[in-house]
């Protein structure tokens, strides 16, 4: 494949790369040992750039763990990157994107992704493929529905969904008891169901739908969205209005001296 407009940077990114490793400039060399020290790196940052596409030699960068290319004019995630082992923290967001391909699930070691501000439909299968992933960041897109098979995703904690088309709850939500914070805001949710199941959540955003009164949800869980403020209070001072009318546990009393166990 051919480059398109805008990926002479592309192209210029992997000389860059070639001189350095963990963030520091690598001394002079030959261009082999310039090409070694690349392939260790651990961090690329490539964010605004204006890529269209990126060479096949990312493949090599095999220790990479962070990779950074948000913000640019990538269509579709290119075929090098499904190919990175260690990635463990991908930024994609603000680009053209409309899926992901199925070798996108080879990324098995990946924790965050980042995918904000895409062209999304349909919530990519691929994902339901990668057991470490923890935090999904899916805003500002063109989600109407989740799959019935999102609870594989057993190790995610953070769900963003803001910004997308939902007009009702996802209900599959409701069986993801892992969660600790998710985010709906700016959506078209009339109505959200009791919430108090979900037994790890912490954070509960629900901004910006056309909803009058919080949902219910436990006791740890902080809210933001309409009502919000006066229902945490409302809360905070039923708490201390429990915490008042409590009796008060009477010291236990003092246990008799142990009797001599010496004979007369």
């Amino acid at each position: 494949m051919g480059y398109k407009k805008g990926t002479g940077r592309a192209e210029q990114w992997w000389h860059r790369a070639e001189y350095r490793q963990h963030g520091v400039i690598v001394g002079q060399g030959t261009g082999r040992a310039r090409q070694a020290g690349a392939r260790g790196l651990r961090k690329l940052y490539l964010s605004g750039a204006g890529l269209r596409d990126v060479p096949a030699e990312l493949a090599a960068l095999r220790h990479l763990r962070t990779l950074a290319l948000d913000g640019n004019e990538l269509m579709e995630v290119p075929e090098a990157l499904c190919r990175l082992p260690r990635l463990a923290y991908l930024y994609l967001g603000r680009n053209g994107l409309q899926g992901l391909p199925p070798a996108f699930a080879s990324l098995q070691s990946l924790r965050c992704l980042w995918l904000e501000g895409n062209f999304l439909a349909h919530f990519p299968r691929a994902l339901l493929r990668l057991p470490e992933l923890r935090s999904l960041q899916l805003g500002d897109n063109r989600l109407a529905r989740l799959p019935a098979a999102l609870p594989r995703m057993a190790e995610l904690r953070g769900l963003w969904l803001y910004g997308n088309r939902f007009e009702e709850f996802p209900p599959v939500l409701l069986r993801m008891g892992q969660l600790r914070v998710l985010d709906l805001d700016r959506n078209r949710i009339a109505r959200f169901p009791d919430l108090a199941g979900l037994a790890a959540l912490r954070l509960f955003s629900y901004d910006h739908n056309p909803v009058h009164q919080p949902p219910r949800v436990g006791d740890a869980v902080r809210l933001v969205g309409n009502g919000a403020q006066e229902f945490m209070e409302a809360r905070q001072e039923r708490r201390e209005a429990l915490a008042l009318s409590a009796p008060k546990q009477a010291p236990k009393p003092g246990l008799p001296p142990r009797p001599s166990s010496s004979l007369p």
